[in-house]
């Protein structure tokens, strides 16, 4: 691949990323073959992160995505649940702060499925990574990947998700009202040979995104697309060993959920929003990570990689994975692993909270989750000064 690099906005064909040096100050250009560790990890798949000038000549072959997801991901851990939407219908509660707070062009950091898309949409960041400790979340949105691949707009995307006959006039259907959409996607699925055809247009889209897959691997993502297409927009969140709970929320609601004005912020509602996430997700800008949020090696490599790279975290949507890690001893891993990301002092964290132990109460009637958002930078300084012992001190202090 043939990489030219220029001044102010970086020129680049190919996969290698111009960035200044924090050593230096000077622009140095990140290709894959910098061995050993860590130094493999410093790679991204575009320019359009930074602007800087690329001064050394290209002489090492550009990095993949799939090797940029393979350098920064550890081994899988283990969660309770497929998480193949998200039970939080609060979700859309924080955007309008989000959309206050100034986030555009840093780096958005997520768990979790497609709900990451949303808040993406609304903090314009320059890439994003999602990091799971569930590799199952990994090969999920590699699904995802596939079919931003292959849709045009909303409706081709939703079509594909769940199994239902492509809508014809993509123009028309690009100014189609999310509410028409739903109508199409409950027509029901396309027939059998259609969905399986499908299917097979689906793997080869994941097989040519280069990561390493084993057979079971693509079972797990064949039940994953099959359960959206067999289920439709009634799926929901579901734990291991249980029932969905009563109060989750289908796709459907989550689709149609509001803010607190009323307002929807969901990407598959704004065909704008879609694009812009269609557009990250097309030149690999949204980059899943096997990692584990209070470990020491994802995140790490991760931080590392913004460190060199001069970029800085915009969002950290957390979900309420830090109760998890709170019940595992963990927390304090967690703090030192924030603490090590680039930020400034507008860097935020993104969470849901849930009843637990800890006494939180939801603060909107009939919700039973609350989401909200941080500064980064106060959740460190209340760690310093012994206000923030633990998740509850967390959860209950804002």
């Amino acid at each position: 691949m043939d990489v030219a690099c220029g001044t102010g906005n970086s020129t680049v064909t190919g996969s290698a990323v111009c960035a200044p040096s924090h050593a230096s100050r000077k622009p140095a250009c990140l290709y894959w073959g910098m061995p050993p560790l860590p130094r493999r990890l410093l790679v991204l798949l575009t320019a359009t992160l930074l602007t800087a000038v690329c001064t050394a000549p290209v002489t090492r072959k550009p990095a993949t995505y799939a090797e940029t997801v393979g350098a920064l991901s550890e081994s899988g851990g283990f969660f309770n649940s497929n998480n193949l939407i998200s039970n939080e219908r609060s979700y859309l509660h924080v955007i309008p702060e989000l959309r206050r707070a100034g986030l555009e062009g840093g780096v958005y950091l997520g768990v979790g499925p497609d709900q990451n898309f949303t808040y993406i949409a609304h903090t314009r960041p320059s890439i994003a990574f999602i990091v799971d400790i569930r590799r199952d979340n990994l090969l999920l949105h590699l699904l995802f990947r596939a079919l931003f691949q292959l849709a045009d707009n909303r409706a081709e995307y939703m079509s594909l998700l769940f199994g239902r006959p492509a809508p014809k006039s993509r123009d028309a259907w690009k100014r189609a009202s999310l509410e028409r959409i739903i109508e199409h996607i409950d027509l029901g699925p396309a027939p059998p040979d259609a969905v399986t055809a499908l299917r097979a247009r689906v793997d080869a889209a994941i097989e040519r995104l280069g990561v390493p897959l084993s057979k079971g691997d693509f079972e797990t993502i064949d039940l994953f697309h099959r359960t959206f297409i067999e289920r439709g927009l009634e799926l929901q969140f579901e734990s291991a060993g249980r029932p969905p709970q009563r109060y989750y929320p289908s796709y459907r609601e989550l689709l149609l959920e509001t803010d607190r004005e009323g307002r929807r912020w969901n990407y598959l509602a704004n065909e704008e929003d879609f694009q812009f996430v269609r557009t990250l997700q097309r030149k690999g800008l949204i980059i899943p990570v096997v990692g584990d949020l209070g470990g020491r090696t994802a995140m790490a490599a991760v931080g590392q990689l913004l460190e060199e790279l001069g970029a800085h975290l915009s969002a950290f949507y957390t979900s309420n994975v830090e109760y998890y890690l709170a019940s595992r001893g963990v927390f304090d891993q967690f703090v030192t692993n924030l603490a090590n990301l680039p930020r400034t002092e507008r860097s935020v964290i993104i969470r849901a909270v849930f009843p637990s132990r800890y006494g939180w109460a939801p603060t909107t009637p009939g919700y039973i989750s609350s989401s909200t958002v941080q500064r980064v930078d106060e959740l460190l300084s209340g760690v310093a000064a012994g206000r923030i012992r633990g998740y509850g001190d967390l959860v209950n202090g804002q």
